[in-house]
């Protein structure tokens, strides 16, 4: 679904991607589309992008595992899942389809490029 082809009772409904297993680049299963009514609480109306990093105890740093897309209410912020696994949440209500997964800050991408062009874009999908 693309934005063109969404209905203009858009003002009533939030459509989002859905995703439960996003690398970073691209969905690693089928990607969905979730809707929810866009009329009830601030929270409700967004769209929900969940970054899980993992704990490398070597280096003491936190790196970057996978992404969760979602039509979840939504609580922007941080938390610690497990001892070695923190969750990051953005939210976005600007646009129909927002949540891409594309907000990554230590995504690398190609020099010259545009954000969603990555050095792992010659890796064969499945």
């Amino acid at each position: 679904m693309k934005e063109e082809e969404i209905p203009s009772q858009s003002k009533w409904i939030r459509f989002c991607h859905e995703c439960n297993s996003f690398d970073g680049f691209q969905c690693r299963v089928p990607m969905k589309h979730c809707w929810k009514f866009n009329i009830f609480s601030k929270n409700n109306r967004s769209c929900t992008t969940e970054h899980y990093y993992y704990y490398h105890r070597v280096t003491g740093r936190y790196f970057y595992h996978y992404t969760r897309l979602s039509c979840k209410v939504c609580e922007e912020g941080m938390v610690q899942v497990f001892h070695d696994l923190l969750k990051e949440t953005h939210c976005c209500t600007d646009k129909p389809l927002c949540n891409t997964g594309h907000d990554i800050a230590e995504k690398s991408v190609l020099y010259g490029e545009d954000k969603y062009t990555s050095i792992h874009d010659d890796i064969p999908e499945n």
